[in-house]
């Protein structure tokens, strides 16, 4: 039985997969290899790009006018600025793949011979233009991962493949290069050891004539993917689990894979074919899988520490109108990373991550906290007592605001984290948290939602910075919250009010007042 694939290149004799061929503008790069160009193949981790660059290597042997050779260098990102142990790594990774996939031994009997009398900064160079020379077609090099390499070893790879360049007419080098990794070449900032500089991929490699990047999933192929599974077991997706897997993945091909491998192999209800897949059971798999802490978003998480990343994640978390300006290349490493879309504005990659940063970013305040959930149940029906639960809030944050702020690397959204650290603790025993944030909104949307039987409790409480007079503040607050209130379906409603004055009495910051908008009654707290 084939299964949805959450780790390393798709077989679609395994795997529920849409062609791999199809994630990539095949016409674009036939013409790009006919023209002899030298080009760039990039995108976020878990996207597809080693599975696509395997169909193109099988696809362009199959179709007789090229030989194609895929490798893999990650293997030489141990040698980091040891050159030689780099190019050594690299050529048997070429040799092997070779003799493996092509049923050809020439490079095994060539490289170490070359490596030897030649030395590693040519042997590369020199045994790929003595591959090309005894092959009667021309060759086309497919390099995976090359951005793992490290320094020096990748200024050597990347100008040892360039002083060929000039050969590939006569095929005494490759007539087409790609070169796959997170990102654009031009993005490279390469630190030299022995040349004490920065050397910018861009000049290293100045004969790139094209950057192509892999997309994500469209919402009709998450629904051709999942009808694999349904044609061959016969269990359905429902409408409203194919539009929670869109609205929390966009398209990201690992999470669409992980959310759909969750739910109908992991999960007890899901493993038998005869339930059909719904909404909530969508939500009980992403659930998980978030407390799971999976590589993929580990991997992700653990970019958050980066100084360039959080110059970029900051803003949009606080919800800033105007940030100060972001540099561009900082911009550019957090899309190729994945973890941002450029549409109008920088936003969060999908709601899924949205969900996850803040929750990460205060993982450890959440397990140290003396907090315990059975504080704040009603005895009466099992549900939340959300004044109270706010009214500890409050008080916690004028003992403890200071030195638990300190904690947070992400100092600056200290408040909106605290809280949330504390909301999400109590909310793990039963429920959940939906986050909504971004660049201009000025505040931070939660729901929170605690399920008790049939019962389901929804409760939104929104969170600003006080920048301005207070009654202005909460007056722009009160439509905010009833907005939220009204697109959530819920009639309670809670605005949470920080104040970072420093001159300020913590009895002149903390209130809590009552107040009606629209006909619904709304709770102001101030912290």
């Amino acid at each position: 039985m084939r299964f949805f694939n959450t780790a390393g290149p798709v077989n679609c004799n395994k795997h529920y997969c849409l062609s791999p061929l199809n994630r990539i503008n095949l016409p674009e790069i036939l013409h790009l290899i006919e023209q002899e160009k030298y080009f760039i193949l990039h995108a976020p981790r878990q996207t597809g790009k080693t599975s696509s660059l395997l169909a193109l290597m099988e696809y362009l042997n199959q179709e007789g006018t090229y030989k194609c050779l895929y490798i893999n260098v990650e293997s030489a990102q141990g040698a980091r600025e040891d050159v030689y142990r780099g190019i050594r790594a690299i050529l048997g990774e070429m040799s092997d793949r070779a003799a493996m996939f092509l049923h050809d031994d020439a490079l095994e009997n060539m490289c170490q011979e070359i490596l030897t009398q030649k030395g590693e900064d040519i042997a590369l160079n020199a045994s790929i233009s003595r591959w090309c020379s005894q092959n009667t077609k021309p060759i086309v090099l497919l390099i995976d991962e090359i951005d793992s390499l490290i320094g020096d070893t990748l200024i050597s790879v990347l100008r040892q493949l360039r002083g060929g360049y000039d050969k590939r007419s006569s095929q005494l080098f490759p007539q087409s290069i790609v070169l796959c990794g997170l990102r654009d070449i031009r993005d490279y900032r390469i630190h030299s050891g022995k040349e004490k500089s920065i050397i910018t991929g861009g000049s290293a490699f100045n004969i790139k004539a094209k950057s192509l990047k892999i997309g994500d999933f469209s919402k009709e192929e998450i629904e051709r993917l999942y009808m694999c599974h349904t044609a061959e077991t016969g269990q359905v997706f429902d409408r409203k689990a194919i539009d929670l897997v869109w609205e929390y993945s966009e398209g990201q091909p690992w999470i669409v894979n992980a959310f759909a491998y969750e739910v109908c192999f992991e999960m007890e209800g899901g493993k038998d074919r005869s339930v059909v897949i719904t909404g909530e059971m969508i939500e009980n798999a992403i659930e998980r899988i978030i407390l799971r802490r999976e590589t993929h978003i580990d991997q992700l998480v653990d970019k958050l520490s980066e100084e360039r990343v959080k110059r970029v994640i900051l803003p949009i978390i606080l919800g800033v109108e105007e940030p100060e300006t972001i540099p561009q290349d900082d911009i550019s490493y957090v899309y190729d990373l994945g973890l941002i879309k450029k549409d109008r504005k920088i936003r969060i990659a999908n709601r899924l991550y949205q969900e996850v940063i803040p929750r990460e970013l205060t993982y450890s305040t959440q397990l140290t906290m003396s907090q315990e959930t059975v504080w704040y149940i009603r005895k009466e029906d099992g549900l939340l007592d959300i004044p109270k639960l706010l009214r500890a809030f409050q008080e916690f944050f004028r003992e403890h605001s200071e030195s638990w702020e300190e904690r947070f690397q992400y100092k600056e959204a200290g408040p909106h984290l605290l809280m949330q650290a504390f909301l999400q603790r109590i909310i793990n025993a039963g429920g959940r948290i939906d986050r909504e944030y971004g660049l201009g909104k000025k505040r931070t949307d939660l729901l929170m939602v605690w399920k008790k039987g049939q019962q389901v409790q929804k409760v939104v409480i929104e969170l600003k910075i006080r920048y301005h007079e207070l009654e202005k503040t909460i007056e722009k607050g009160m439509e905010q919250t009833y907005e939220y209130m009204d697109k959530c379906g819920t009639t309670e409603g809670h605005l949470v009010i920080f104040d970072k004055s420093k001159t300020k009495t913590w009895d002149d910051k903390l209130f809590c007042r009552q107040e009606t908008y629209e006909g619904h009654k709304i709770t102001i707290w101030g912290m």
